[in-house]
This record gives structure tokens, sequence and C-alpha cells, in this order.
């Protein structure tokens, strides 16, 4: 049984000594993924929504390198700095997963790792 980084070409860099991914066996557990545009560097947006968007277009880009994709998630951690804004966050959320379901945690945080970050999401899959 050994684990192994993942990692994908299209991602920004981790702010951090952290692999934005790591498989074992058939899990893959994704690190927090904020809505930094791998094109640009920058946070794409203020809007909450825009934002959950692409937290998850970056999990999707980690989970597809690893061989798994959203539908095969079995838990989501959603980081929010403002609890009001939980119903933007959950329609981008609903539209990114469809009729999947993964269990799912969501809380506020104090703070994030970006200026202007306002939500970061984490998950754990599987690989089919």
């Amino acid at each position: 049984m050994t684990h192994r980084p993942v990692h994908a070409a299209n991602l920004p860099k981790p702010v951090g000594p952290y692999s934005p991914g790591m498989g074992f066996e058939r899990l893959v557990f994704v690190s927090g993924q904020g809505a930094t545009d791998p094109g640009t560097g920058k946070i794409l947006s203020a809007d909450p929504a825009a934002q959950t968007e692409q937290c998850l277009k970056n999990v999707e880009a980690i989970l597809k390198a690893a061989g798994s994709d959203l539908q095969h998630v079995l838990r989501c951690g959603v980081f929010l700095i403002d609890m009001k804004e939980f119903a933007q966050m959950n329609l981008a959320y609903q539209r990114m997963f469809g009729d999947h379901r993964p269990a799912r945690t969501t809380v506020q945080a104090a703070g994030l790792p970006g200026e202007g970050l306002r939500v970061e999401i984490d998950c754990i899959a599987y690989i089919p």
C-alpha cells in the first residue's frame, strides 16, 4: 500500500508545502482549493457563487488528474468567510454537482489564504 501525490498541470501552484491531492489505493484526498484562476493566478471574482464554481473547477482538475471526477466525490468540506453567503455558495455548488449529493460540512472561517478569497473547498473522492 503506497500513497502518491496528485498534481494537475492546469492549476495554480500551492501556496505552501503540500500536494494538491494525495492518492491512496482508490481514494483521492484533495487539499483545499480556492478560487484562483489557473490562467491568471488571481482570484477570479469577489462573488461567492463565482468563487465556489472556480474552487470546484480546481478540485475537478485534481480529481481528473487522479483518474476520478466530481461524480465520485464522497465528502466535501466548504469554508466560507461569511456564512451569510451560504445560499450563493450553495446554488453554485448544486450547479457543479448536479444530482450528485456528497456528504458535506460547511463552516465559517476566520480567514483564508489569499487576498479576497471568500470560499475554499476540499474533498475526498474515489477512483472508479
